[in-house]
């Protein structure tokens, strides 16, 4: 009894004395009320309803755990335990009075009592929440709150305000709201809404006026809350937003939004990414074709724990694949994604981790002969131009030589189909890294013309992937994060950029309807220059360029092209199933020679021999120039095209 009495705080004590005073004072209403017909009491006859009524009605409050709920927080159901306990209580005390008196039930003071009991006790709890409300909203008033600006009037912004509204009035149980905004104003390009209200937020004026109304209104926080619109329009909202120097928010794509009581459309509103500024919308590929591919079949992934081998072997593992080994040389990486997996898939799926080296024959023989890969996707290779220009022995001995190993036992071992994994650095390479890249394509279309064997070569090209190991946006996001420069290396450079479950996709649709020495490529939109990237980042940070964040041009890296491309001078394209994904055709690789060349190319690198090895390179790669040469010729073009127009 004690530690009961100990439990019941103040805020409880609270409650339980406005409970008595208003049983009581129901009673004296509901008596009152009765005085004018004949079931009226007299004071004394009060005395038992009101001392039997007042302990009984407490009780079954109490019974009900009416005072256990946190009332602020309460919901219409929680109600219902004041309306029980009320009605229990009365009916109880009137029972005791039958039994006490001997007296008939004075069935109309009962109800009255009740009714009045009931609409007491309720109505109460309904003022206490609102004065906790009141008191909150006090504490932490909506100027505290950022004023938000939200961009598209349709249903999606109804459903942000209505959750705001929501959150704002009803707290959590942690004391926070659920959404920190402050709504003032909504842009839609709609121009007969100018001037109507959703849910009490004014629609003010279409996209071309967000800055004039960002101004205005005070803005400190844009929500871009239209999820179908992609593409181009898009990036013209978010490049306007961007200007305005504050901070944007964006709702994801409606696909993508999950509609449940544990997860609000508020809490789905994310920072905005990079890859919404490039001006597409995301590629769709036939999973289909993906899932007759992959099920039941032993998958191999080559760097394995790397940005794209990672990629690859999660979205392998939603396939239904008999087997996945990882093959990688770096054990943490290796170690990370094998942990990620047994947490997804648990025993499910039937997953191998291996550490060891592409440059290694016979490891690797020994892993092909054990595990029998059907299909192998080769990732592994260094990427990384500066760091391969100063150690191009490196370049030459984990992408060429790591290539050649494994794709030649691939072909030993008959496994089903190899893709090499390339990049667009391999066109007219600049670099040693570009280099080995398309002399790793060579390997491939080498041995896919052989036809001696039961394997398919395939050979995927793609550009810069966002957010891969190497990748500037990382660099970028630090960069600001630290309050240091963004560093760019030239005004004028520009790259192709894709996501890595797009780049990965392309791999394995690739590999799902190649037939053997195709190069696929994708198309992947506009260009885009690196400054304007980093502008549009600095902007998501709520930041200014060149003001709040410098942006410095250090100059070109050795090896560093202005623009990147996709396809050599030779090669033509055609067509597949999928409108985005193309096939170049392949240059006749001289079987005679090549072989030579290569052996030549891979003793002068096992001896360390750089400058043997480099020349070597050259001669295997005739598109292989120097970077000065490239970018003058780029830059000739541009000031060629420049004179044009004007």
């Amino acid at each position: 009894m004690k530690k009961k009495l100990s439990e019941f705080g103040t805020r409880k004590i609270l409650l339980a004395a406005a409970d008595i005073f208003i049983t009581v004072f129901a009673a004296l209403i509901a008596n009152y009320i009765l005085s004018f017909s004949e079931y009226s009491l007299s004071e004394t006859e009060m005395i038992i309803p009101l001392v039997s009524g007042t302990i009984c009605c407490f009780t079954a409050l109490y019974a009900m755990r009416a005072y256990d709920k946190l009332w602020r927080y309460s919901k219409i159901k929680d109600y219902m335990s004041c309306i029980a306990g009320s009605c229990v209580g009365i009916l109880a005390a009137s029972f005791f009075d039958f039994i006490s008196t001997k007296s008939p039930m004075n069935l109309p003071f009962v109800v009255l009592h009740i009714v009045f009991t009931i609409c007491g006790t309720c109505i109460f709890r309904r003022l206490f929440r609102s004065a906790f409300i009141s008191i909150e909203k006090e504490t932490k008033s909506e100027k505290d709150y950022p004023r938000t600006m939200i961009i598209g009037g349709g249903t999606a912004c109804a459903m942000i305000l209505r959750e705001i509204k929501n959150s704002q009035e009803s707290m959590c149980a942690d004391g926070k709201t659920a959404a920190h905004y402050n709504p003032v104003c909504i842009i839609d390009d709609d121009r007969s809404k100018i001037g109507t209200f959703v849910e009490g937020v004014e629609i003010v004026g279409s996209t071309p006026e967000i800055a004039k109304f960002a101004e205005e209104k005070k803005i400190e926080l844009i929500i871009f809350a239209i999820p179908s619109c992609l593409g181009e329009e898009k990036k013209r909202i978010l490049n306007i937003c961007n200007e305005t120097g504050i901070k944007v928010k964006i709702l994801p794509f409606i696909g993508n939004l999950i509609f449940d009581s544990n997860n609000t459309l508020i809490n789905q509103i994310a920072d905005i990414k990079v890859e919404d500024l490039l001006g597409r919308a995301p590629i769709k590929f036939d999973n289909r074709e993906i899932q007759n591919f992959i099920s039941g079949k032993v998958c191999m992934v080559t760097g394995g724990g790397g940005s794209i081998g990672s990629e690859l072997v999660r979205q392998i593992a939603r396939y239904n694949p008999a087997h996945i080994i990882i093959v990688d040389i770096y054990e943490n990486n290796a170690y990370d994604i094998q942990q990620e997996l047994n947490m997804e898939y648990g025993s499910s799926l039937n997953l191998s981790v291996l550490i060891a080296s592409v440059r290694d024959y016979f490891r690797m023989d020994q892993i092909f002969k054990k595990y029998k890969p059907q299909v192998v996707f080769h990732a592994a290779a260094h990427k990384h131009v500066p760091l391969m220009e100063v150690s191009p022995m490196e370049a030459i001995k984990n992408n060429i030589i790591g290539t050649f190993n494994t794709a030649s036992l691939a072909q030993f071992h008959q496994t089903e189909k190899f893709v090499m994994i390339s990049t667009d650095k391999a066109v007219n390479p600049t670099n040693v890294m570009g280099a080995s890249k398309r002399c790793c394509e060579m390997i491939v279309q080498y041995l896919a013309q052989q036809n001696d064997g039961r394997t398919e070569f395939v050979t995927t090209r793609f550009g810069n992937v966002l957010g891969s190991n190497g990748s500037v946006i990382p660099l970028f996001k630090r960069q600001i994060e630290q309050g240091k420069p963004v560093t760019v290396t030239d005004p004028n450079i520009i790259r192709y950029f894709m996501t890595i479950p797009e780049a990965v996709s392309l791999v394995m649709e690739a590999a799902a309807i190649a037939h053997g020495g195709e190069i696929f490529v994708l198309d992947m939109g506009k260009p885009v220059k690196i400054v304007t990237l980093a502008e549009n980042l600095i902007h998501m940070y709520g930041k200014e360029p060149y003001t709040e964040v410098p942006i410095v041009f250090t100059g070109l890296r050795p090896g560093e092209k202005i623009k990147e491309e996709l396809l050599m001078n030779e090669e033509g394209l055609e067509k597949t199933s999928n409108e985005l994904i193309f096939i170049g055709k392949q240059i006749e690789i001289d079987a005679e020679t090549f072989p030579e060349r290569l052996r030549i190319l891979r003793d002068a690198a096992s001896e360390n021999n750089e400058a043997l090895a480099v020349a070597e390179l050259h001669k295997m790669v005739p598109t292989f120039i120097t970077p000065e040469e490239f970018n003058g010729t780029i830059k000739h073009k541009h000031i060629n095209d420049s004179d044009k127009s004007a």
